[in-house]
């Protein structure tokens, strides 16, 4: 039976080729290509996730061909123990997107994903036989007492305010692409949006006069966020000055248009980031994801309620939003320094209280990533 694998009015490139697929003629293809439209149709994912979730699977289908299993029904616990060991020590991972080594160019390959990836994948594991149980296809998960491996949380990369500051002034206001670019990074920062988010704003989401934006975030849930002044006058800017240059007789729904007059992509939004922030002399390598974090960071560091920056950032639970207060620690050795009648010792000294602080603030995450991880499956915000 020939399958209508683009059937959801959603997908913005019907022709878009997913990753995970076995291949034709493989065993495995069928249940492939129905958990590909269950994700796709069914459980409000974006885009990026479902390829993701697919992707993720890859590894699965090569370890089974090398434990000669052509049978879903016949994976038990103890075969996905081994893939999992499997994935760590002889797997393997190209380059530097899945390697745990670093340095590694494009196309060259080593053995074993990091704790991370290994974590992700069993995720994707779990969801492909979550569906075959509901499918009534097997009896029951065998990933159910499977227990994830454990991972350090890493703490994530911002900028400081003088960076941001200098990387929104880089766009040139002289040229169509530079109007645009600053409204880009000025919405980026004034509303802490993931870049799917703001590639998939139309400006039917905008009203200026109040500054608010609604966006589209993960699982498909609306949100309202805000725009200060400058963000405000750069994209009035941008729709007064450019846009229609962009869209010429195109009539694109999409706020941020490319030079074709169509929706800007992610992977350009991406681009741009990186090359204003080599124009700033920023000597990083930046993403607009480290946007996010210096928006939500910088937002706690003036005071704002955990909870608001939670909704803000589109966080399900507040134990997401809560790795943002890792900035806390330096202000808090800082506030213990000054206060405190006995901090005020040698070098030395400050070096121990500033471990006390940041041992306290790990052990605070560690009890909320305790309790979280009976409740979540996928890191929502990567």
């Amino acid at each position: 039976m020939n399958i209508d694998l683009y059937d959801c009015t959603s997908l913005q490139n019907p022709a878009t080729r997913y990753p995970g697929d076995p291949g034709e003629g493989h065993w495995a293809r069928e249940v492939y290509l129905r958990v590909r439209r269950e994700l796709l149709a069914n459980r409000g994912l974006a885009q990026y996730t479902v390829r993701n979730y697919l992707g993720d699977l890859t590894s699965f289908w090569q370890f089974l061909g090398q434990a000669g299993c052509v049978d879903l029904t016949l994976v038990d616990r103890s075969l996905v123990r081994r893939y999992l060991h499997w994935l760590v020590t002889d797997a393997p991972a190209t380059g530097h997107r899945y390697s745990s080594r670093r340095g590694l160019a494009d196309g060259q390959y080593s053995a074993g994903f990091a704790q991370r990836s290994v974590v992700r994948k069993l995720s994707a594991l779990r969801t492909l036989f979550k569906y075959l149980v509901r499918e009534r296809d097997i009896d029951s998960d065998p990933t159910e007492h499977v227990t994830n491996p454990k991972t350090e949380r890493r703490l994530p990369r911002l900028l400081d305010p003088a960076s941001v500051q200098s990387l929104l002034e880089a766009p040139p206001r002289s040229t169509i692409a530079g109007l645009r670019d600053r409204a880009i990074l000025e919405v980026l920062y004034a509303a802490g949006l993931r870049v799917s988010e703001l590639s998939g704003i139309n400006i039917e989401d905008l009203d200026l006069e109040r500054g608010q934006v609604r966006v589209l975030g993960k699982g498909s849930h609306q949100r309202i966020v805000f725009l200060g002044s400058p963000a405000r006058a750069a994209v009035r800017s941008y729709l007064e000055t450019a846009r229609n240059r962009l869209s010429g007789r195109r009539a694109s729904p999409a706020l941020f248009l490319n030079r074709a007059g169509e929706r800007l992509t992610t992977r350009s939004v991406q681009s741009l980031v990186r090359k204003y922030s080599a124009i700033a002399g920023i000597a990083r390598d930046i993403h607009p994801h480290m946007i996010r974090h210096s928006f939500a960071t910088h937002l706690l560091d003036g005071g704002a309620d955990l909870r608001i920056v939670q909704h803000l950032l589109g966080h399900a639970t507040p134990v997401t939003t809560q790795i943002y207060t890792h900035v806390t620690s330096s202000g808090a050795v800082s506030a213990y320094r000054s206060s405190h009648p006995r901090a005020r010792l040698g070098q030395g000294r400050r070096e121990i209280d500033e471990d006390i602080v940041r041992t306290g603030l790990q052990v605070t995450l560690g009890k909320e990533n305790h309790r979280e991880s009976h409740q979540r499956t996928y890191d929502e915000d990567k």
